[in-house]
């Protein structure tokens, strides 16, 4: 498996006769001229002059490229409860890329118009933006971190790594905003690189999977567990659908998963579904619904539970864990106020699990440089 020889060449790889084809990653080239793609959890068997399901990695002459490296879609500043990341930094600001394509082709997508680009034969412009102006634009702009985000990350991961390596020198952080559908092998590569990611969990039950996103569920746990353990800091998204994913008792069995699986300071966001792309015959989530699911995650223990897509809930405060204090007040994703003393709530003393919280840091990462809190640009729900 070609692993190592295409890693470490860094901001060289794309400087060939065609913007954004390099080398990719974890692949495994097959006597009959096919190659076996190890990134994401598919493992799709690519033919010659094919593509995988993403459609940014392709097999040319038995080799696989990707299509993305270096060329980004989407560029924005944004606050990092934005991605959502409730528990990093609070108040800081995020420098968020992504390129076009998707492993996964959700009939209710909110960013479709990138991530199902290849699939809907849509044309999406492209900045070349190499990973040294990434850092660069990040520093100067006063972001902590950076997010990989927006479509699944793990599809432009060469283009992540590189990235990632450099800000890591520079002392930024690094955020995946992910579907989970990775591979062992990528969480090789990718861990020692993460400080934080997001993990949608869109659902509990392997038919879901199927039939509404082009996938299984199984892989995406089995992901969750082996970020936790290269010490990446996780938080969990369920984009709760009406009549699909809503049965309390599988949200009681995923909130109970998370529970046991990832600990029970795991955030977890709950976020209300508005009809998209091929869906949108489905109306938006009640509001009761998300607070049922809530008071769900809550009577199974989970310590931190946040309402998103529907500020009129209320639900995107942090409460200390011991004695229910609220410590970080949000309007939007704005902090407010931000009561922590070291880390901990300025009552009871206890610990709010997360990064760069002022206390002792409860995964792996370096403080960032900077966190600025200048407005961020526009975002496409996802």
């Amino acid at each position: 498996m070609t692993i190592g020889s295409t890693l470490g060449r860094a901001v060289d790889r794309v400087r060939g006769a065609e913007r954004g084809v390099a080398p990719a990653i974890l692949a495994e080239p097959q006597a009959d001229g096919s190659v076996r793609c190890h990134l994401c959890a598919h493992r799709c068997l690519i033919r010659p002059d094919r593509r995988g399901i993403c459609m940014v990695r392709e097999n040319r002459g038995g080799e696989l490229v990707t299509l993305v490296y270096g060329e980004a879609v989407s560029v924005a500043l944004d606050p990092i409860e934005k991605k959502p990341l409730f528990h990093v930094d609070p108040g800081s600001a995020a420098y968020s890329i992504a390129t076009w394509g998707c492993n996964f082709h959700c009939r209710f997508c909110q960013n479709w118009e990138i991530a199902q680009a290849g699939r809907e034969h849509i044309h999406v412009p492209t900045r070349h933006l190499p990973p040294e102006d990434i850092v660069a634009e990040a520093r100067a702009l006063g972001a902590g971190s950076i997010a990989y985000t927006y479509v699944e990350p793990t599809i432009f991961a060469e283009y992540a790594v590189d990235t990632a390596r450099l800000a890591k020198a520079a002392g930024i952080r690094n955020l995946f905003v992910t579907n989970g559908y990775m591979t062992p092998e990528a969480i090789e590569v990718l861990g020692p690189l993460l400080d934080a990611a997001n993990v949608d969990i869109k659902g509990f039950n392997d038919r879901f999977y199927r039939r509404y996103l082009g996938a299984t569920l199984e892989p995406v746990k089995e992901s969750l567990i082996g970020l936790k353990a290269a010490g990446v800091w996780l938080e969990v998204t369920t984009l709760v659908v009406p009549g699909l994913n809503d049965d309390p008792a599988e949200l009681e069995a995923l909130a109970t998963w998370v529970r046991d699986a990832l600990g029970p300071e795991t955030p977890w966001h709950l976020s209300r579904f508005f009809p998209a792309y091929n869906m949108t015959d489905v109306p938006p989530t009640p509001l009761p619904t998300l607070l049922a699911a809530a008071e769900i995650g809550r009577r199974v223990g989970l310590a931190h539970i946040y309402v998103g897509n529907a500020p009129d809930v209320g639900g995107e405060d942090t409460f200390c864990a011991g004695c229910g204090r609220l410590l970080i007040a949000r309007r939007g994703y704005r902090v407010a106020r931000n009561v922590l003393v070291a880390g901990a709530c300025p009552d009871c003393g206890a610990r709010l699990a997360g990064l760069g919280l002022g206390g002792p840091e409860v995964a792996r990462g370096t403080p960032p440089s900077a966190a600025g809190t200048g407005p961020g640009a526009r975002e496409v729900t996802g």
